[in-house]
């Protein structure tokens, strides 16, 4: 697929063209909005409103390359809006413990797990909303700094700030007992 060729084609109005690039990452677009979001409805809605966002604004995209990050950055937007509409906080309600990481557990007990996951909640809530959001961004989407920094609109070494602050108010909240 050629991501240039199909930005051209939907700047012109090609509603296909558009289709085609959202649909190639619809998986991330979805997992990005229910990171914030914290359910499947909500996230939907997000991704609603940035198709409709997107179909809007094509025009003004200068660099088509730069499609997915501004796409994404677009979807972050949405989900900040309804969010505030909405009047939530950001909590990772569908986080789910496996094997390759997830919620550390020493147990497949499903009370252990909850308490584990609400334990993580309230830690969360004792971040500002900036370190909460480069947290999650980065520990449950697995993103890197520089992704971060290009979808939330700040410098690389503001993001790693946010994290590593926001992972020292968590440790200090629970007693200082984690080593690094």
């Amino acid at each position: 697929m050629n991501v240039k060729r199909l930005v051209g084609k939907a700047k012109k109005g090609n509603k296909e063209a558009l289709l085609q690039l959202i649909m190639t990452e619809k998986d991330d677009y979805y997992r990005l909005a229910l990171t914030y979001l914290g359910n499947a409805h909500d996230a939907m809605d997000a991704m609603e409103d940035m198709i409709v966002k997107l179909y809007e604004k094509i025009d003004q995209l200068q660099k088509e390359d730069a499609f997915y990050s501004w796409s994404k950055m677009i979807l972050v937007n949405q989900c900040k809006t309804l969010l505030k509409k909405k009047k939530k906080l950001v909590l990772i309600d569908d986080w789910k413990t496996n094997e390759n990481g997830g919620e550390p557990s020493t147990t497949n007990d499903p009370y252990q797990q909850s308490m584990h996951h609400m334990e993580l909640q309230e830690l969360l809530l004792y971040l500002n909303k900036h370190q909460r959001e480069a947290i999650q961004l980065k520990y449950f989407r697995d993103l890197d700094y520089e992704t971060i920094a290009r979808m939330t609109g700040v410098p690389i070494g503001t993001v790693k700030s946010r994290v590593s602050q926001g992972l020292k108010k968590m440790r200090d909240h629970i007693g200082g007992g984690l080593n690094e």
